[in-house]
């Protein structure tokens, strides 16, 4: 069974971080680019950061570049978030996903929320 968990969402005060993690089954991890995206109330989904297969390169959006950096541990099948100097802004539900690289294969996790107030 194919499976993406994401785990380490929270409430955290402004200025705070978290690391988020997210954890893959059921397929050949180390094949698919992964990444974070992130919804907030009202908006639509966002793209935050992803790392290709191997984890030669990475993209961060630029409402986070210099604060959030994601990682990816192809032993552990597994992909993480860093979050740093978080504000309100931040606040959503984070989602991991992967997708192959020929693009037919897409999965979704089922997403943690991140609070970031005072």
């Amino acid at each position: 069974q194919r499976q993406l968990v994401e785990s380490g969402g929270g409430l955290v005060q402004p200025g705070g971080s978290l690391r988020l993690s997210c954890a893959a089954s059921g397929f050949t991890f180390s094949s698919y680019v992964m990444s974070w995206y992130r919804q907030a109330p009202g908006k639509e989904r966002e793209l935050v950061a992803t790392v290709t297969p191997a984890g030669r390169s990475t993209i961060v959006g630029n409402s986070v570049k210099g604060r959030f950096t994601i990682f990816r541990d192809n032993a552990k099948n597994t992909v993480d978030l860093q979050m740093n100097s978080l504000k309100p802004e931040d606040t959503a539900v984070y989602y991991c996903r992967a997708v192959s690289l020929s693009g037919a294969m897409l999965y979704w996790g089922q997403g943690t929320q991140v609070t970031v107030s005072s």
